[in-house]
């Protein structure tokens, strides 16, 4: 009788690691790891732009700066991160107070949701980047997504559909995307 009990642990720890093994090679920490390189290699880009106009800067004797640019994206992102960040606030507030497991966890799947969310704009503004664009913002809300690129190129309806189609494969619920343009200096 003890040598079954312990023939009968061995074959589901051995089980239970074949099972664990499989899910760690067909895991989607995979994809992440390349899309970790695929945001190394944008900031790379970035770099190496920013090295080259503080080269020219200093060489013509003028100062070249796009931060009046770049501080309105970012002042756009601070505020849509302080929005997120009260609305997880009130969900956390709600939480706390003595309500049934199921609101509980509808208020959980809300809260997960924004974080999701968040991600999702920070890897498509990365993607977006990659495509050869200076800077992107990208503003989810609910179905409604828009985006805002600056660009030194010529907007053109063939860009904008590219943006628009990896905007639709990143967040599936998205049914209505607008691509904005605004001019890099």
């Amino acid at each position: 009788m003890l040598l079954k009990k312990q023939t009968v642990w061995l074959l589901t720890m051995l089980s239970l690691v074949v099972v664990l093994s499989v899910y760690y090679i067909t895991s989607p920490e995979q994809q992440k790891s390349d899309l970790a390189a695929v945001e190394q290699k944008a900031k790379d880009q970035a770099d190496q732009k920013q090295a080259k106009s503080e080269k020219s800067a200093t060489d013509d004797k003028t100062v070249i700066s796009s931060v009046a640019g770049d501080a309105e994206f970012e002042e756009l992102r601070m505020k849509l991160d302080d929005m997120r960040s009260e609305q997880k606030e009130e969900l956390t507030l709600e939480m706390a107070s003595n309500l049934p497991a199921d609101e509980k966890s509808k208020i959980k799947d809300q809260m997960d949701q924004l974080t999701e969310t968040a991600h999702k704009e920070q890897v498509l503004e990365t993607m977006i980047k990659t495509m050869g664009y200076d800077d992107a913002l990208v503003r989810a809300e609910g179905e409604q997504v828009k985006v805002t690129v600056k660009s030194k190129k010529k907007p053109s309806a063939t860009e904008a559909n590219k943006i628009i189609l990896e905007v639709k494969k990143e967040l599936n619920d998205a049914t209505f995307v607008s691509v904005a343009y605004q001019p890099s200096k």
